[in-house]
């Protein structure tokens, strides 16, 4: 370890203390300050943020989509990459006031098998049990890192339940890709028993309190883990607001949850589900809707003035969700974002061709 430094955010006036092994995101983490973030890898610039005080900061790598040079220059950060020398002040350029004080400090756990279910032809429900401790304090649409057995790497994974307090368990909805390093490994290799070492809660993919506000949720592939999570968790809390969630697949064999959705539906009465094909089979019996589920979003929504919403799936998904939902109202800063990132032979195109430093 090596020595600490003051690390201040504005407007916020928080200050915690960065040791210089450590980044700021990974500090403010584990001091309960929930700072916006996404990848933890440098690649999504969820926590890009910009330098007031202070300029002896070093950088992991990281790619140039998400901080490029002339940025860099001007002095904004990343502060999943970013390891101070010196007392420095940030400013924080996207944070929710609440929500940076309500953080749960991140924990060691390990946990063991329980259950390993194909739920499409490419989709895995992971369940585990926590063995210590026995329960993990999370909010419903947070993740954790689960690290890969025999390597140095960990792979970041939503939970899609809302309490660790049932049995200890955590739910995972996991896509299985070609050379996938967890993926391939769940799918050929884990078993059930098999313990599995685990660090979090991290994300901020978390429900606001805005009772007045509508919500769309916009989801594809393992998107679904989080946003089952958020409406599980209204459900139990009762929270009744005019709910959409648009689901994208390709066919019918993609689509998972279903019957779980409709009993969701019953419980939860202004809740619509619309899952939309991109690609179904000349031979499937769909009655649904076709299409790019942005282009059935725009065909269904006119005007999201008054909505948040929460989109949560492959990175050309989202990066095409967001523009258009700021073009049908929704305000930038009510539009929440998880962008997942591969490293299997689907991987994302931005992150497999951006510079990394």
């Amino acid at each position: 370890m090596g020595e600490k430094h003051v690390v201040r955010f504005e407007p916020v006036g928080i200050e915690i203390e960065v040791d210089e092994a450590q980044t700021i995101l990974r500090a403010a983490a584990e001091q309960g300050v929930m700072l916006m973030h996404g990848c933890k890898e440098g690649q999504c610039a969820s926590c890009k943020s910009f330098v007031l005080d202070g300029d002896d900061i070093e950088l992991d790598r990281y790619s140039t989509f998400a901080l490029p040079d002339y940025e860099l220059e001007e002095g904004y950060t990343l502060l999943c990459r970013a390891h101070p020398y010196e007392d420095v002040t940030i400013e924080l350029l996207n944070y929710d006031e609440d929500m940076i004080k309500s953080g749960l400090p991140i924990q060691q756990a390990r946990a063991e098998v329980v259950a390993i279910n194909p739920v499409t032809h490419d989709l895995r429900h992971l369940v585990l049990r926590l063995v210590e401790p026995t329960e993990l304090k999370f909010f419903p649409g947070q993740y954790v890192d689960i690290a890969v057995p025999d390597s140095e790497h960990v792979r970041s994974f939503s939970m899609a339940n809302t309490s660790s307090r049932d049995g200890g368990r955590l739910e995972f909805v996991i896509r299985v890709y070609p050379g996938g390093l967890f993926s391939e490994f769940l799918d050929q290799r884990l078993a059930i028993g098999d313990p599995l070492d685990l660090t979090g809660p991290f994300g901020v993919f978390t429900l606001r309190d805005a009772p007045d506000r509508e919500l769309i949720f916009l989801g594809g592939g393992a998107g679904m883990a989080p946003i089952l999570a958020l409406l599980r968790s209204m459900a139990e809390r009762g929270i009744d607001r005019p709910t959409t969630f648009y689901y994208g697949a390709r066919g019918q064999r993609d689509l998972c949850f279903t019957d779980e959705l409709e009993e969701l539906a019953a419980k939860l009465p202004r809740f619509d589900y619309v899952p939309a094909l991109s690609e179904p089979g000349a031979d499937e019996d769909w009655a649904g809707e076709v299409g790019m589920i942005t282009d059935v979003v725009a065909r269904f929504e006119l005007d999201l003035s008054r909505a948040d919403a929460y989109v949560c799936g492959p990175p050309p998904m989202v990066e095409a969700a967001i523009p258009l939902l700021e073009r049908l109202g929704v305000p930038e800063k009510r539009v929440f974002y998880d962008k997942f990132t591969t490293t299997g032979n689907a991987g994302d195109s931005k992150v497999l061709e951006a510079e990394i430093r």
